[in-house]
């Protein structure tokens, strides 16, 4: 249990790095017909790329951040507090899980670094989840919302499902050390 929490709190601890840097966050919708394709646009949380053709690449970082809206500012923020909190609690596992492997008659050690790493798990997972599923929900108000020009519309691109993917990994792994924690509390009792 604790090596399968410690393989997904790794694979989930690397999507959210790899969700907070991609730049497919937003990707241009093609609706209304419109067949013939010579850009894609993406929008992240650090930039904005434009790709002609599947050619050529040109992307630019934000250029001020008191110019960018307030909702996108809180969002790297909370990527940012989930990716770290994520490699803590990730080396707070193998910690917990080396201790466990030593001393196999010492329950309480064993508990403190099982503990802290599901609970942190837990909330690095909810820290992703926010920002991701705020970011799908408005993509797709906007979407279907009529007064919202056509240029303007938007799908969910890649970023945000590794985000829901290192969510759920996180959550999982955070849920599998703190059963092991219950697990061996009841044991020592």
């Amino acid at each position: 249990l604790q090596i399968t929490g410690l393989i997904f709190g790794g694979v989930g601890m690397v999507g959210t790095l790899a969700a907070t840097a991609m730049p497919q966050w937003r990707v241009s919708a093609y609706v209304d017909g419109n067949i013939v394709v010579f850009e894609t646009i993406w929008e992240g949380l650090w930039m904005d790329c434009i790709s002609q053709l599947g050619i050529r690449l040109q992307c630019k970082f934000y250029d001020s951040v008191l110019a960018l809206p307030p909702p996108l500012e809180a969002f790297r923020a909370l990527m940012c507090i989930a990716v770290g909190l994520s490699v803590l609690s990730f080396l707070m596992a193998i910690v917990g899980v080396k201790y466990t492997q030593r001393g196999k008659d010492g329950a309480g050690g064993v508990s403190v670094f099982i503990l802290a790493a599901g609970v942190a798990f837990l909330l690095s997972g909810a820290l992703v989840l926010i920002p991701v599923s705020w970011t799908g929900g408005s993509i797709v108000r906007d979407f279907y919302d009529p007064e919202v020009p056509v240029p303007l519309k938007r799908e969910l691109g890649a970023a945000l499902y590794v985000g829901w993917g290192s969510t759920a990994l996180l959550l999982a792994a955070g849920a599998m050390y703190c059963h092991f924690w219950c697990r061996a509390d009841e044991a020592a009792r």
